[in-house]
């Protein structure tokens, strides 16, 4: 049986992948006392004098809610809320195995983003952070910037902020192994989208001085009336060199190529014209811009891909169950730079110098410790900045 029909006759036969658990027993007229009329009323009551105890006695301090509308499923595009539920019932099981963060899974049918941050907002009371996922750019940035300025719980939209934090982390190990400063290197991203555009941003808080994005059009220039814009946004403070021209001719004589756009647009000629020890990360799924032994045989030192049957996968589950966990601990209103920046750094750490190789630059989904260090980074952060309000999960 292939993935694909194993895959469907799972989903089928377990219905999803998810269920509802009750934490208190109801075996009884006294259970049913407690967990409903008329002890409930007690809670309620308290609440009532006080919002803020809701984190105490109830599911909301735990539990985020996974949002997207089906615009922009990894992969397979704008397919709608009905087929992105798979995604983030995912995400759902993810967080809770990894982050013990409980999430629930909600589909929008609406691509308004007035219309999608309303929604939002009226449901935000039952949650204690909100998972945006597979919503198109550019929509989906004017959407996080909205919740983030109306809503005191985190907002999170994972196609940008973790594939930043799986590719920082990527990028701090690699550096070490060819022995160059993330402040002398030249990026290129190739893809202006949420990933590529948050990707930018988190590395140039790390200190990269020199990125260029490219499209499909070629290098993301300052003025182009054509970029949306979150792309004329970036483009301010990236190119500062005005490089014009397609991705073959702004690949040249730069250091590291981060790919989150689409399969075969790069080509072993072009990692050839890169300079020595280039560094490689082809995250387009399922298929890589690049193949990994193409990249090698182009002189590629580091390659990374999104996917697991390829050595160091640069996978955002390395990082958005334990910003979660940190988040709900620490009860932060926002995920800053600083926090991201500090994950990032608590990733690659947990691979020690005498195991760092080529094809080994960071953890395993499956380390127990990377959660661990995530979640920490975000209470630390929190805690130096001023920003925990700590309720402890």
């Amino acid at each position: 049986m292939s993935v694909k029909e194993e895959a469907l006759r799972l989903h089928e036969e377990k219905k999803g992948k998810l269920e509802v658990i009750g934490t208190m027993p109801l075996k009884n007229a006294a259970d049913l006392a407690m967990a409903y009329t008329p002890g409930v009323a007690e809670p309620c009551m308290q609440i009532a004098k006080n919002k803020d105890n809701a984190y105490k006695y109830t599911i909301k301090g735990r539990t985020v809610a996974v949002v997207t509308n089906g615009t922009a499923v990894l992969g397979l595009g704008n397919i709608g809320p009905e087929a992105g539920l798979p995604v983030v019932e995912g995400k759902a099981l993810l967080l809770k195995q990894f982050g013990n963060v409980d999430a629930i899974p909600i589909g929008l049918n609406s691509t308004d983003p007035d219309e999608i941050v309303n929604t939002i907002k009226n449901i935000a009371p039952g949650f204690g952070g909100i998972h945006l996922e597979d919503i198109k750019a550019p929509e989906c940035f004017y959407i996080e910037d909205r919740l983030k300025e109306e809503l005191d719980i985190p907002i999170y939209h994972d196609d940008q902020h973790g594939t930043a934090i799986a590719v920082l982390a990527g990028l701090y190990n690699a550096l070490k192994i060819v022995n160059k400063g993330i402040s002398q290197i030249k990026v290129v991203i190739n893809g202006a989208g949420a990933s590529g555009i948050a990707a930018a941003k988190l590395l140039i808080s790390a200190g990269v001085k020199d990125i260029v994005l490219c499209d499909l059009n070629g290098a993301l220039v300052e003025g182009d009336p054509s970029l949306n814009e979150p792309q004329q946004k970036i483009a301010e403070v990236t190119n500062r060199n005005f490089e014009k021209g397609t991705l073959a001719e702004i690949i040249k004589y730069k250091d590291v190529f981060i790919g989150v756009s689409a399969g075969n647009v790069v080509t072993k000629e072009m990692v050839e014209t890169m300079n020595k020890d280039s560094i490689i990360f082809a995250l387009a799924n399922p298929t890589p811009e690049i193949l990994p032994d193409d990249a090698k045989a182009g002189g590629a030192r580091v390659i990374a891909t999104g996917r697991s049957d390829f050595p160091n996968q640069l996978n955002n589950v390395l990082a958005f169950p334990g910003i979660f966990k940190g988040a709900l601990k620490a009860r932060v209103k926002d995920i800053c730079d600083e926090m991201k920046i500090e994950a990032a750094k608590g990733i690659a750490s947990l691979i020690k110098e005498d195991e760092l190789r080529e094809d080994y630059i960071v953890p395993s989904v499956f380390d127990e410790g990377v959660c661990e260090v995530v979640a920490d980074a975000v209470i630390n952060i929190a805690k130096e900045l001023g920003l925990a309000r700590l309720y402890l999960i």
